[in-house]
């Protein structure tokens, strides 16, 4: 690995660290996009607000920024994530113009406007023709406007007109309609619905010295550029900042900074919270603009997520509120554009739901009806991606790293001009030093894993399992798994993925041996092996994974007591002897057709599914020392969040399984319980399990999540989640992985394939950057298939569950009859 990337990484980390969090004003400027518009607007105040002969622009600064800042095709304002540029450049280039050609400056910038005005007005007003965007259709006619008075030479071309005229005649209807009553001035502090822009036309008119103070405090605190909105909530923006940085995976750079902001944000809302909402319902409808009930929404479900998942104690009362007035969800239900990314966010809040909180499912019901029916998301193609993510792929099912990039892909493909949208807030993601790190950050993590996926291979190689001859041995499978689960809490280089993916082959392959290689005969002959810990008279497959689990053993054993001095060898070997055990006794049902009661089936189940084997080694490594009972001390019981997640994962199993186990004539917890009420439908039994398995992962959540119901250090309750999420991605039947190349193509895309880089994070040419990027994606197709169909010909078993796989396959799970490339195979041994 590269120790100069590691080095550029932690040089970043700590410019960002000084920029961002060393003081409020730094803090504003990091994090507030500059506006053209508003700009422009102060740009052309004159100074003291006279229009002298001899007076200069008051804020000469803004005029200069115009100046400096006309992008290259010749408009202001910002572009999509194409660098194409949107219908909101044409009144914000407009308004540039004016505050140029008011002060008699800058004559070459205004012609080169002036032929992005007449090259582009016409495709950019018949493209969006369907539906202008509402900020576009207020702005634009009195922009158009005040540039012809103001002497600058429009022509409309290319039968503009009618065009034009449709968006005057929108406008009419819109201020007719009443639509904008939510919007209204605040006269106590200058603000006219919080926009520069607005308060400096104000001011112009009227004199009005509150608009001027306003004014002045947003130059002094703005002092690189004017944002469209100001203020905004501070406490808004820490949590939206906190928010991104962790969806991009960078939160272990920044733990303590974090901790301090949320320590800051739950000491707020311990004492205002409660009152600030009540206050707030029993406001009149009057005093309740969109705006405002779109920030607090947005803020308090943030808060809410945050808090929770970092174990902070916070009540659902806290962002649910807003169920409790008709008005309330009437008004947000009427805005869907407005509250598009505030329910979205709503949404993410209920996914950290425990037993008894029977608001969040209501809310939860509220916000799911409300983005599956908004056909606003087409407007913005990229954010549609993320929410229709979220609705599709349960979190409990989501790995992080996949999460992390397509986030920040999100934020390289948000268009820059959407703080003029009502989805602002977004505008909080765009930071080019966040984005630079993030990326080189993912894609420092992808090196890691590929060299520690190709230790993992020449372990499986060396210790036989490659070529054991049957079953799904997925060396790449499980590392992916173990590597995407984990990746925002456990360092760069860590050998606890190692011993997790090393634990799961061993688990893969020998269940697939008792479950449908061997004979009974062999069977007990390698159990009674393992209960000896002793590989005499073992051979064939049954001394290749005896070897390769001793083997296993003594490593995890050996590194804990190079670590404490302490043997947990017994403890250790303890956990497999059960686990062979259990395969024993469903081999044993199976093949003599004896059917246990489910809670026998289920105490046996737990432990065969194996989840407990895989955090726990983990766990002994990670964490500091960590007391016996935790390990499942011989005879004894294991703590209650692991018996949560042994349970939740055999229960996701049986409800995704049943079909498969039914028709080769295994027992399973649903098939069970569907045995048990033969008048029932199969349905009715899949609903039984589903009621308990979702009562058992919010009890799961809780004791990952808050202190008080274990001792477990926070690194090994994460674990288990992870852990989870692993068994829930595989078992999920409305996971990413329906298509039998959607799994590779997400492997590809968490260790081998490198992210995009837009304009902000480009650290070469852009012809040489193309050209790295060809090569880099030649390379991924070679690793892959060098053949044109490789989703037709790729045959793969998806999951750890029982699979029974025809002899012709071979131990990775793909067709040997000739369809699949050898440089795919060799990829992926």
């Amino acid at each position: 690995m590269d120790s100069s990337s590691l080095s550029s990484i932690e040089s970043l980390v700590h410019v960002i660290k000084k920029d961002l969090f060393s003081n409020q004003d730094n803090f504003n400027t990091f994090f507030t996009k500059t506006s053209a518009y508003d700009i422009a607007w102060l740009a052309m105040i004159p100074f003291n607000n006279q229009e002298k002969e001899d007076n200069g622009p008051m804020f000469e600064s803004c005029l200069n920024w115009i100046l400096n800042n006309q992008n290259e095709q010749g408009f202001w304002g910002e572009s999509n994530g194409e660098n194409l540029p949107t219908i909101n450049t044409l009144p914000i280039t407009l308004a540039c113009m004016v505050a140029l050609k008011k002060w008699n400056v800058g004559e070459r910038h205004i012609r080169k406007g002036l032929k992005f005005i007449h090259a582009n007005m016409n495709t950019l007003l018949k493209e969006n023709s369907q539906c202008f965007p509402c900020w576009f259709t207020i702005v634009f006619p009195s922009i158009f406007q005040l540039a012809k008075a103001q002497g600058l030479e429009i022509i409309i071309v290319n039968g503009s007109n009618k065009l034009v005229s449709d968006v005057f005649m929108k406008k009419k209807a819109l201020l007719e309609s009443g639509k904008l009553n939510d919007n209204i001035v605040n006269e106590e502090d200058g603000s006219l619905f919080q926009s520069p822009s607005s308060i400096a036309q104000a001011f112009m008119s009227s004199g009005n010295k509150k608009c001027l103070e306003y004014l002045m405090s947003i130059v002094q605190k703005c002092p690189n550029g004017v944002p469209s909105r100001f203020p905004v909530d501070e406490e808004l923006k820490m949590l939206c900042m906190v928010d991104n940085i962790q969806r991009m995976g960078l939160a272990k750079h920044f733990e303590k900074e974090i901790e301090q902001i949320l320590d800051q944000v739950y000491n707020n809302y311990q004492i205002n919270n409660s009152q600030n909402n009540n206050e707030y319902l029993l406001s009149s409808e009057e005093e309740k603009t969109s705006d405002d009930l779109a920030e607090k929404l947005l803020k308090d479900s943030l808060a809410f997520r945050l808090l929770r998942l970092q174990g902070y104690k916070i009540n659902q009362g806290s962002f649910c509120w807003f169920l409790q007035q008709p008005q309330i969800r009437d008004k947000i239900e009427k805005n869907k554009k407005h509250f598009t990314y505030v329910m979205y966010n709503v949404y993410r809040a209920t996914d950290l739901m425990f037993n008894g909180e029977s608001q969040i499912e209501e809310a939860r019901s509220f916000a799911r009806n409300f983005l599956v029916n908004n056909d606003n998301l087409s407007l913005f193609p990229a954010l549609q991606k993320v929410i229709e993510h979220e609705l599709n792929v349960p979190w409990f099912a989501r790995l992080e790293q996949l999460d992390h990039r397509l986030w920040i892909e999100l934020n390289q493909s948000i268009p820059l001009s959407i703080a003029k949208s009502s989805f602002y807030w977004l505008a909080y993601l765009q930071n080019e030093k966040l984005m630079q790190l993030a990326v080189q950050n993912y894609e420092y993590r992808q090196s890691i894993y590929r060299k520690e996926l190709e230790d993992l291979k020449r372990w499986s190689k060396e210790k036989g399992l490659v070529d054991i001859g049957f079953g799904r041995e997925k060396t790449t499978y499980s590392y992916f798994a173990s590597a995407a689960s984990s990746s925002s809490f456990l360092p760069y280089e860590s050998f606890l993925r190692l011993i997790v993916a090393k634990c799961s082959i061993v688990i893969t392959v020998a269940d697939d041996f008792y479950d449908e290689e061997a004979s009974l005969s062999e069977l007990h002959i390698l159990s009674e092996a393992i209960q000896r810990w002793d590989a005499k008279n073992l051979d064939g497959p049954s001394k290749i994974i005896f070897e390769a689990l001793d083997d296993l053993v003594c490593d995890v054993a050996k590194m804990y007591h190079l670590q404490h001095k302490i043997d947990i060898t017994p403890q250790l070997r303890h956990m497999w002897k059960e686990t062979f055990d259990a395969w024993m006794m469903e081999s044993l049902w199976s093949r003599t057709s004896n059917l246990p009661s489910r809670d026998k089936y289920l105490q046996v189940g737990m432990i065969s599914i194996g989840a407990h084997i895989l955090v726990l080694h983990a766990a002994s490594l990670g964490c500091s020392i960590l007391p016996n009972q935790m390990f499942g001390p011989i005879n004894g019981q294991y703590e209650n969040i692991t018996k949560l997640l042994m349970t939740t994962t055999r229960l996701l199993n049986d409800i995704q399984s049943y079909q498969k186990e039914r028709e080769v004539g295994k027992m399973n917890y649903t098939l069970l319980h569907f045995n048990e009420n033969p008048r029932g439908q199969i349905e009715d039994s899949i609903d039984f399990v589903k009621v308990i398995l979702g009562d058992k992962k919010k009890e799961f959540l809780e004791n990952v999540l808050m202190d008080g119901f274990n001792d477990m250090p926070r690194t090994m309750k994460l674990l288990h989640l992870s852990c989870l999420n692993v068994f829930h991605m595989f078992f999920n039947s409305c996971n990413l992985f329906d298509t039998k190349s959607a799994i590779l193509e997400d492997i590809m895309r968490a260790i081998y394939i490198p992210l995009g880089q837009n304009e902000q994070t480009q650290i070469m040419p852009l012809q040489e950057k193309k050209k790295k990027k060809k090569i880099e994606i030649i390379q991924v197709n070679a690793c892959v298939n060098h053949e044109k169909n490789m989703k037709q010909q790729v045959g793969i078993g998806i999951s750890f569950v029982k699979r029974q796989n025809p002899k012709n396959y071979n131990s990775f799970g793909w067709s040997t009859k000739g369809f699949v490339s050898h440089n795919l195979r060799l990829c992926f041994m």
